[in-house]
């Protein structure tokens, strides 16, 4: 399909790095843009086998990028549909995710940038060793453990909270070796804070955790209601936060929030669930539907992570005032009706409701995001660029909920609708079957 050569007419095109809008009509071919002009296109001008699409009276924006998801093969089209063009995983395998990792371009699926296991200490967040999580006993297994992923594809490490500082060096100092950046979930860690991560020379901070740590030397996800009632969640405390932050940009660190976990898990039955295509086509998935509503009926187990949610978006906000590197990421599908897709756009609207304007916040899903992931051929429209685009209904920049007012997505230069996509969602006895020849190569290889 990125044979196929498109001239998107009459196009109001957001420059996400600008902020300013213009109208212009943009030729796609082989998947690139390859021009962007100011000039009335005439269709006695076009060439027979150019696909001409006026867009008159639609604003376009370039592909979205969910920066922290944990994707999987049977509700990817969903991100797409969602106008999420490229994702980046933060754990899972990347051998279950080959087919997606390496899809063509135009594949109505989003771009997959993925790490491979977590790596953990023992005896593990998530139980035992398995395909996606391993809990390295020592340094050396640790090492071991990024010398494997490398050779698998990852293309970064990502590490958890129960891993002791000295083993978590350790993969840093080896993942270095092989240029792979590091990335760190620190929520119910004992032994490593936000500051620890930065000056040992993790990139990527997730969720903006350990920042308690930091703050609170007492406190910890297992610590006593005496310790948890000191903190005034409601009202956080911006010097304590501001304090953090300097160290942490002084390192670089990117800090990927995921501000809709939280407020999911604050909201409760309450939660945020929109009314669209895209929620309508999820709820053919038994599955997800199914996991969110059960963790839904165990309010205790979200209650701490819900009554971080206002300490969490205090961070965020600090971080970026101060001229930190911040971009969009929801932990896709994790905890309840975090919605693949979806989701991205509320946390646009938390952002906004944070006090960015609607371009900054556009930024961290676009532009920013691709300069994180060092891709400066995503999250812009301009020459050269692949052919990520999601075409709107209305404009983004008057209100950040018109980026869910999805008019078509073009994907690596293919144009799509959303019935298109969803055309594409594997039946679920394909998504078992691969699920179960996944599993049988594992345990055939597992050391």
């Amino acid at each position: 399909m990125t044979n196929t050569t498109l001239a998107l007419k009459n196009a109001n095109v957001i420059d996400v790095e600008t902020g300013h809008i213009t109208l212009k009509n943009i030729l796609i071919k082989n998947g690139l843009i390859t021009s962007l002009e100011n000039t009335q296109v005439q269709e006695e001008n076009l060439d027979n086998d150019v696909v001409a699409i006026d867009l008159s009276g639609k604003w376009v924006i370039p592909g979205l990028i969910d920066m922290h998801v944990h994707i999987k093969e049977g509700f990817a089209p969903l991100f797409t549909a969602s106008g999420v063009t490229t994702v980046r995983n933060t754990g899972g395998n990347v051998h279950e995710l080959k087919d997606l990792i390496h899809a063509s371009m135009e594949a109505p699926i989003p771009r997959v940038i993925s790490a491979d296991r977590i790596i953990d200490g023992p005896p593990g967040l998530w139980g035992e060793t398995s395909p996606w999580s391993m809990n390295a006993e020592s340094s050396q297994e640790a090492k071991e453990e990024v010398r494997r992923q490398v050779e698998a594809g990852a293309d970064f490490i990502k590490v958890y909270g129960w891993l002791p500082k000295e083993v978590m060096e350790a993969v840093v100092k080896e993942a270095s070796t092989y240029n792979k950046e590091v990335s760190c979930d620190l929520i119910y860690s004992k032994d490593v804070t936000a500051i620890d991560a930065a000056k040992m020379g993790i990139k990527w901070n997730e969720h903006a955790s350990g920042f308690l740590q930091d703050m609170y030397p007492n406190w910890t996800m297992h610590a006593d209601a005496t310790v948890w009632d000191f903190i005034d969640w409601e009202q956080p405390d911006l010097e304590k936060i501001e304090q953090v932050c300097k160290v942490l940009i002084e390192n670089k660190v990117i800090i990927c929030p995921t501000m809709v976990l939280l407020d999911q898990a604050k909201l409760l039955e309450n939660y945020w669930y929109p009314l669209n295509n895209v929620t309508r086509k999820i709820e053919d998935n038994e599955g997800l539907v199914n996991q969110w509503k059960y963790f839904l009926s165990q309010p205790a187990s979200l209650e701490k992570l819900g009554r971080q949610s206002l300490m969490n978006k205090a961070i965020a906000k600090v971080y970026f005032d101060l001229g930190g590197e911040i971009v969009a990421g929801t932990d896709t599908p994790a905890g309840i009706f975090t919605m693949p897709g979806m989701a991205l756009h509320r946390e646009l609207e938390l952002f906004v409701e944070i006090g960015m304007t609607e371009i900054d916040a556009l930024r961290t899903a676009t532009i920013n995001a691709a300069k994180a992931l060092k891709r400066s051929d995503l999250g812009v429209i301009k020459e050269g660029a692949v052919a990520d685009i999601v075409i709107l209904d209305g404009n983004p920049l008057e209100n950040i909920q018109h980026t869910q007012k999805i008019h078509r997505v073009i994907k690596g230069g293919a144009a799509y609708t959303q019935e298109e996509i969803f055309a594409t969602i594997l039946d679920q006895e394909t998504i078992m079957k691969n699920i179960e020849i996944f599993m049988e190569a594992f345990q055939t290889t597992r050391k």
